[in-house]
């Protein structure tokens, strides 16, 4: 079963990181277009339209991998005090009364939406249009990954309750521990602040 459970964050995790692709090639969409509005007096009507539906999938392609790595806002002023099992408990009633029904809900209702969009080859409403039914597609997609997701966070939730403890999630890239950094290359809180004396000493020197 965790081997299973990895196998879908790491499936999440793919989706996520492909999806955040949209972040680089917007940043170089909006650059460019700076550009050439501003420098070479060429604006492009179909560039706002591009931006949203790069945004957007941006957005919806994370969802999955968010959840894997159990990092969506959650109100812990008192979530962080309860013990595993209360913490599976609560969100095992979360997950089955709110999260399964509106995530079924959108994966349908997108597909349907896709569906009718493919159907008319709909377009933007721009002075330069693009198509558009390639990106609602990544509606009923985000809602697959988002529910295969949130079935595992269910059987999680589920094992917690009979073991007392969370599971392992897949590993992913961390925040730098600046304090085990500082261990690791065997650098104390005193040399640091003995470099930076000399530092302030040189600057004062130069001025």
């Amino acid at each position: 079963m965790q081997s299973f459970l990895l196998a879908v964050d790491r499936l999440s995790t793919w989706v996520g990181k492909t999806f955040a692709w949209c972040a680089l090639a917007l940043t170089l969409l909006i650059s460019w277009e700076v550009f050439s509005r501003y420098v070479l007096n060429r604006p492009h009507a179909w560039v706002l339209d591009a931006q949203i539906m790069l945004y957007g999938a941006l957005f919806m392609g994370a969802g999955a991998y968010t959840l894997a790595k159990n990092g969506h806002v959650r109100g812990d002023v008192l979530y962080g005090f309860f013990r595993p099992r209360t913490q599976a408990t609560v969100d095992l009633v979360l997950y089955i009364v709110f999260f399964l029904p509106g995530i079924v809900a959108m994966t349908w209702a997108g597909w349907i939406y896709a569906g009718e969009s493919l159907a008319i080859r709909e377009q933007t409403f721009s002075a330069e249009p693009l198509p558009l039914y390639p990106f609602k597609f990544v509606i009923p997609l985000a809602g697959v990954t988002l529910l295969l997701q949130g079935i595992v966070e269910i059987i999680r939730c589920v094992q917690c309750i009979q073991r007392g403890a969370w599971p392992s999630r897949e590993e992913d890239v961390q925040e730098v521990d600046v304090d085990k950094l500082k261990e690791m290359v065997h650098v104390k809180d005193e040399d640091i602040a003995a470099l930076d004396a000399v530092v302030v000493a040189q600057e004062k020197g130069q001025a």
